[in-house]
């Protein structure tokens, strides 16, 4: 017997019966021998974090652009946050952690430059629209490049000049990252328990630490949030992560008792949550702070894809190729939202800002 069949033979003895057990999976687009070590979902996981859109994470907002603070949150301390959070819930729901930790270090991997800024604009500019979630399955499923070689540590490594195209990961891990986002009247949309334990934990995450990030940002204080949604969730940052993890933990434990397999809020935190993140709406990510910065981020990435989609030859290959096969737009949108918030500025300093002349020397003003 492998390690990857000890592992398997233990998750039949200790997960619940909804969980979804690696042995059970759906499988790959294109079928893969088993690894000796790894169940599928550790080989996703490991097939993620050595990305390089995941590595890009660490400088891609989350809410405040040109931040000059190395405590707020970007794109990938956002992802541990919610890796974190869900490994708690799903843990104390006996689901799997693998395809748990999978779903959430995917699930953000497809997010633009500038916040959702930039996933607004590219979602204006693209005739069939642009939604980060889709994109994060497009990046995982297309534009990540993979090595061809076999092995147990080799088919997680992403290189340059690869020749296998997207990371082949599971059906599962897909639908979790597909259908994490939104906040809708669909409390379960995912087809695992596990996807939907990742869509609670993205809103837990990113409502909390937006606020956290907010009061140090000095654009908004404590005093003004909502005091009957800190009565019931709490008055500190971890207070309300943690009473939000044990309702839901408590109320999906009761549903999985009674034969219902749903994740899922009890009324008075679903509502408190719920009413939280409208309040960060109205006062923080539409605030006016916000939207000045947005109107700036706007035009830099207008005026990028403006000039990408008129001059594709200044694309790199892979992206020109993407061009010619699925159309101008396609390849420009796949370029800038695979961008850093960094590279996004230093791109359109180098192409919209005016350069000194080669050969130029200053001279002293008469």
């Amino acid at each position: 017997m492998s390690i990857r069949q000890e592992i398997e033979e233990l998750e039949r003895l200790t997960l619940s019966p909804y969980a979804v057990r690696a042995e059970q999976s759906q499988g790959r687009e294109t079928p893969e021998e088993p690894d000796a070590i790894r169940t599928c979902f550790m080989r996703d996981r490991d097939r993620i974090i050595h990305s390089k859109s995941f590595r890009r994470l660490k400088h891609k907002t989350q809410v405040y652009i040109a931040q000059d603070n190395d405590h707020y949150r970007t794109r990938l301390t956002h992802t541990l946050e919610v890796n974190q959070i869900a490994q708690t819930i799903g843990r104390a729901l006996r689901l799997n952690a693998d395809l748990i930790e999978a779903i959430a270090l995917g699930h953000d991997v497809g997010h633009t430059p500038f916040s959702h800024t930039g996933e607004e604009v590219l979602n204006s500019l693209m005739k069939g629209g642009f939604r980060h979630n889709e994109n994060s399955v497009r990046v995982l499923t297309r534009l990540e490049q993979r090595s061809p070689g076999r092995g147990s540590n080799r088919d997680e490594d992403a290189v340059e000049g690869a020749v296998v195209e997207g990371l082949n990961l599971t059906v599962e891990v897909l639908d979790g990252i597909l259908h994490h986002s939104g906040y809708g009247k669909r409390k379960n949309p995912c087809q695992t328990l596990e996807g939907n334990v990742v869509r609670y934990a993205d809103k837990i995450a990113y409502v909390q630490h937006d606020i956290d990030d907010s009061i140090r940002a000095g654009v908004l204080k404590r005093e003004e949030i909502p005091a009957r949604y800190l009565e019931v969730l709490g008055n500190t940052h971890s207070e309300r992560i943690g009473s939000l993890v044990s309702d839901l933990v408590e109320s999906s434990r009761k549903n999985l008792q009674n034969g219902i397999p749903q994740v899922i809020l009890s009324p008075r935190f679903e509502q408190a949550l719920s009413g939280l993140r409208s309040f960060m709406f109205e006062q923080v990510y539409l605030g006016p702070y916000c939207l000045a910065q947005r109107d700036r981020s706007a035009h830099t990435v207008e005026y990028l894809f403006a000039y990408y989609k008129k001059n594709p030859d200044k694309l790199p290959d892979f992206y020109r190729r993407i061009c010619a096969n699925e159309g101008i737009e396609r390849g420009v949108a796949d370029y800038i939202s695979g961008m850093t918030d960094n590279f996004c500025i230093a791109a359109f300093k180098e192409l919209a800002l005016p350069r000194r002349l080669p050969g130029y020397t200053r001279l002293p003003i008469e």
